[in-house]
C-alpha cells in the first residue's frame, strides 16, 4: 500500500529513522546532560530487540504472566441495537491489570534489569500505567516510584491503592493544573537528576527517541494478535478499525497490525466539554507543530506558545499532545483522527456495560462511543475496537459525576 509517497509495505523499516524521526515529528530534544543516557537505551534496546534471549523471555511473560493472547469479543447485542454494521473489540481489559500498559512496561523494565539499573520510575494520569510499572517492579524486584497529579489521585484512588500495595512510592505533584502534563514533567526532572541508577518507563509512544519507536514496539502485539483472531472469527478482515488517542500507546498498537492493509484506521481524541481552548485534550484536531516532554509533533499551544491546558473527562487522555507517529500518520491522510465528547463517552460507557456485561474504562469508552457513531454511517461491514482498558478504576468516579444510569 502507497499513499502520499509513503510505502506503507516497508514501512517498519523505515520510520522512524536513526534519529527518531517519522517524517519531522520525533527527535529528541532533550538537555545535554541526558543525551548520553538517551544513547544508552536507544542502544541497549536495539541490540536487544533482536536477541532470541529477551524475545523468548518477553513471550514467555505475556502467555505465564500477563495471560496473552487477550482475545476478541463480538458486541451482538451492541451492534444489533444501532443496524446492521458488526461490532467487534480487543480485550485489552483482559490483560493481567486490566489495561493494554503491562505491553510495553514488562519490555521496558525487562530492558532496565538487563541495563543493571535499580529503579524505574514514570508517570501517570489514569492509573493504569503506574500500576503496570508498579506489577512489572514488583515481578523483577526493582524500586518503583511513580508521579502523579493531584488531581488524578483523587479521580483514581482504586488505582492508587494498587501502586502502593505493589510496593511503588507515589508522588503527588501539586504543580500547575495536577493532571497528567505536570505529572510528566516531575519524572523527567527526577529522571534527570538519577539517570545513572534508574530509567525513565514512559508510559505511552511520547517523549524523546527511542520511547516512540519502543513502546510502539512492545505495543504492536495487539494489532498483530488482533488482526490473526479477526481472520480466524470471520475469514476477512475487519472494514474499520477504532482506537482512542491521548499520547497514543494503545492505538499505535493497534495500528501497527493493519496500517499496511486496506482497512480504514480512525483515532479518537477527546472533545471534553466543548472546542474553546482548556474544555477538550484534541491536540490533533486543534494543535499546530511544537515541542514538549523532549519530541516534536502536533501540539495545543496557549497564546505564548506553550503547552495549553487541557481537559478530559478521562485521565489518559488529557495530554496537549501526541505521540510523533500519530502526528506523521495524522498528516500523511493515513489514519483520521476525529473526536467525541464527554458525554458521548459516558453514554457509551454505560451502554457497553448493560448490553455486553463489559465495564470499559472511560478512555477506551471514546473508541466505543466514536465506533457506535461510525456504525450508524455504515450501511454493513465490522468495526474492530481497542477496548484498552476495563473500568473498575472508574466506577466510583462516574457514580459520583454522573449517577447510574
Amino acid at each position: 500500500m502507497n499513499l502520499n509517497g509513503i510505502d506503507f509495505d516497508t514501512y517498519f523499516r523505515k520510520y522512524p529513522d536513526m534519529n527518531g524521526y517519522f517524517g519531522k515529528y520525533g527527535g529528541s530534544y532533550i538537555p545535554d546532560e541526558l543525551k548520553k543516557a538517551m544513547e544508552e537505551i536507544t542502544e541497549a534496546y536495539l541490540t536487544i530487540c533482536k536477541s532470541s534471549k529477551f524475545i523468548g523471555e518477553l513471550r514467555r511473560i505475556r502467555k505465564e504472566f500477563q495471560g496473552r493472547p487477550t482475545p476478541v469479543s463480538h458486541l451482538e447485542r451492541l451492534s444489533n441495537s444501532l443496524g446492521n454494521v458488526q461490532l467487534y473489540v480487543k480485550r485489552e481489559d483482559l490483560n493481567h491489570t486490566g489495561a493494554h500498559k503491562l505491553n510495553h512496561c514488562m519490555g521496558e523494565a525487562l530492558l532496565a534489569k538487563y541495563m543493571g539499573k535499580k529503579k524505574i520510575i514514570a508517570e501517570t494520569g489514569a492509573g493504569q500505567h503506574g500500576v503496570a510499572l508498579a506489577t512489572a517492579a514488583a515481578y523483577f524486584g526493582l524500586e518503583c516510584d511513580i508521579y502523579m497529579g493531584a488531581v488524578d489521585i483523587k479521580k483514581q484512588a482504586p488505582n492508587v491503592a494498587r501502586m502502593k500495595i505493589l510496593g511503588a512510592n507515589v508522588v503527588e505533584v501539586t504543580d500547575g493544573l495536577q493532571t497528567l502534563k505536570e505529572a510528566v514533567d516531575a519524572a523527567f526532572a527526577a529522571y534527570s537528576r538519577d539517570y545513572k541508577d534508574c530509567i525513565y518507563c514512559i508510559g505511552s509512544v511520547v517523549g524523546p527517541h527511542p520511547f516512540p519507536m519502543m513502546v510502539r514496539d512492545f505495543q504492536s502485539v495487539v494489532g498483530i494478535e488482533a488482526k490473526e483472531q479477526f481472520k480466524e472469527m470471520t475469514g476477512e478482515l475487519p472494514d474499520a478499525v477504532v482506537a482512542c488517542v491521548g499520547g497514543g500507546s494503545n492505538a499505535m498498537g493497534m495500528f501497527a497490525g493493519f496500517l499496511n492493509e486496506p482497512v480504514k484506521i480512525y483515532g479518537v481524541e477527546p472533545l471534553g466539554r466543548g472546542t474553546k481552548m482548556g474544555d477538550h485534550a484534541a491536540s490533533l484536531q486543534f494543535g499546530s507543530e511544537g515541542v514538549m516532554h523532549g519530541f516534536n509533533s502536533i501540539m495545543l499551544k496557549d497564546e505564548n506558545g506553550d503547552p495549553a491546558p487541557v481537559y478530559s473527562v478521562a485521565s489518559g487522555l488529557d495530554y496537549p499532545s501526541s505521540g510523533p507517529e500519530h502526528a506523521f500518520l495524522h498528516d500523511s491522510g493515513r489514519v483520521k483522527y476525529d473526536v467525541v465528547n464527554d458525554e458521548e463517552t459516558i453514554d457509551a460507557f454505560f451502554k457497553l456495560s448493560r448490553m455486553e456485561g463489559i465495564i470499559p474504562a472511560i478512555e477506551s469508552s471514546h473508541a466505543v462511543a466514536y465506533a457506535m457513531k461510525l456504525s450508524k454511517k455504515m450501511e454493513r461491514g465490522s468495526i474492530l475496537i481497542n477496548l484498552s482498558g476495563r473500568g473498575d478504576k472508574d466506577m466510583d468516579y462516574i457514580i459520583e459525576k454522573y449517577g447510574i444510569r
